[in-house]
């Protein structure tokens, strides 16, 4: 009797679920759950030039005068007053809102011109200058955004206001998987030495917003456990944890039959690719099989577990292994006050792990369809922030011009795009947004910005928005 009435107490569960939201809004429901489940393209909108994307994304804001944009015109009005026709009543942060004074603060660094293009690159960045001939350099972007956590949630997901889905999301939705055994979106952070309380990086600027969660980055730890909840708990070998997944998958498939939830579909795909990785995760972490050439390449720090060198070389393994979009974070680039300490320590973290990627890929053959992107989420001032002395000074925020550099993946190499003004301030050829610039990252995958969207709230969201913009066509090859 207990299992008839339990038998019967379900049925009318089922019942009065499916009849609560009328069967119209259901089969609704059910239609547009299923297709956004699916991937959104059967095939690329145009022929891509690159397969897979490594975003170097540098948390905190590089100084572009310090690095990328040369100023030596600098030097005669060190310390003299930012002009008011050059700062047009631009809206400045709480840092500096109140000085008094905005003294026009030259580099400490001198800048070197590399290769036959002859590309400048500040000094603190010799091995990425070496690489000039491959890079494309981008000296004009601009952004919305004046603080860091809006800036990069807005460089990141197209919108300066949380829960939108990431970059790599929309570009594992629209082209899914090419390794079956790995994650399609990877991400890794590193912890830089310019500064100790680098900006905080949340989950969600990897997350997957109102797409399926399946869609979401992994990220990669560098504790014992690389990524979680993939070992087997103590006691349980791999065939009892294979009987016991599935068992859970017939429940669950079971459950998706009747209530068409594409989250369940999810955590079904979640399990298995879980249980895959048990093999593909340490063969991917263990770089044993690496030649000592190669290490030496990356630089001392490739042996230090969760360092930016690191975590460039197992970028680089990823992208072998066909993993679509990899995303390293290295955080330390606030760099407020004692900017000359601060930023020969953060370049001394990245500046040969980051070109030992170009080259390695580059050796491997894997440039051409590999898009690398190097930047942070806005720029510095010329002016100074707080206290200078001849040895040390600081730079706010400054959204109005900042720059970037790619390489590979059908950019144009050994090029510099983009004009600032004399003091870095204020952009005056060629502007590039972010919208542009992310429009430009979907391009070279073979992605359309403007077909790849979704239905949301009555709107048909997209990573570039809903305004008029483009890939930045001067800087594609």
């Amino acid at each position: 009797m207990k299992q008839q009435a339990l038998g019967q107490e379900i049925n009318r569960r089922h019942f009065l679920q499916a009849a609560s939201c009328g069967m119209g809004a259901t089969a609704l429901g059910v239609m547009g759950n299923q297709a956004m489940a699916a991937n959104a393209l059967e095939a690329t909108h145009h022929a891509p030039k690159a397969k897979r994307v490594i975003y170097m994304f540098q948390s905190g804001a590089p100084s572009q005068i310090e690095l990328f944009d040369p100023k030596p015109n600098l030097d005669k009005i060190h310390m003299t007053e930012l002009p008011d026709e050059i700062r047009m009543g631009q809206r400045l942060t709480g840092m500096t809102a109140n000085q008094k004074e905005f003294p026009v603060i030259k580099s400490v660094f001198d800048f070197k011109q590399h290769g036959q293009s002859g590309t400048a690159f500040g000094e603190l960045l010799p091995h990425i200058g070496s690489c000039a001939d491959d890079i494309c350099l981008i000296n004009s972007v601009h952004t919305d955004a004046i603080n860091h956590d809006p800036a990069i949630t807005f460089i990141q997901t197209g919108s300066q206001l949380a829960g939108r889905p990431s970059m790599g999301a929309w570009i594992a939705y629209g082209l899914g998987t090419a390794n079956r055994d790995l994650p399609t979106f990877m991400v890794m952070v590193s912890r830089g030495t310019g500064r100790a309380a680098g900006q905080p990086l949340y989950d969600r600027l990897w997350g997957s917003g109102m797409l399926p969660t399946q869609y979401q980055g992994v990220k990669m730890r560098s504790g014992k456990e690389p990524v979680l909840y993939i070992t087997n708990p103590a006691g349980c070998d791999t065939p009892t944890r294979r009987q016991m997944l599935d068992q859970i998958r017939d429940l669950n498939m079971e459950k998706f039959l009747s209530a068409q939830d594409p989250e369940i579909k999810t955590r079904i795909d979640s399990y298995e690719l879980a249980f895959r990785m048990q093999t593909s995760v340490p063969d991917l972490t263990d770089i044993s099989d690496e030649p000592q050439h190669i290490l030496d390449m990356y630089g001392p720090n490739v042996h230090v577990t969760g360092s930016y060198a690191r975590n460039c070389l197992l970028a680089r393994r990823m992208a072998e292994r066909d993993v679509r979009f990899i995303q390293l974070y290295h955080m330390g680039w606030d760099h407020h006050n004692a900017l000359p300490d601060h930023m020969t320590k953060q370049c001394a973290d990245v500046d040969q792990p980051s070109a030992a990627l170009l080259k390695d890929l580059k050796q491997r053959g894997l440039l051409d369809d590999t898009l690398l992107v190097w930047g942070g989420e806005f720029g510095r001032t010329v002016y100074s922030q707080g206290r200078v002395t001849p040895e040390d000074y600081g730079r706010d925020h400054h959204p109005r011009c900042f720059s970037m550099w790619m390489a590979g993946g059908g950019i144009k190499p050994g090029i510099t795009y983009g004009k600032t003004d004399d003091f870095s301030y204020n952009i005056v050829e060629k502007p590039v947004a972010i919208a542009d610039l992310n429009a430009t990252i979907l391009h070279q995958l073979g992605l359309d910005h403007k077909k790849l969207s979704v239905p949301h709230q009555g709107l048909d969201l997209r990573l570039t928005g809903v305004e008029d913009n483009h890939p930045i066509k001067g800087i594609i090859a």
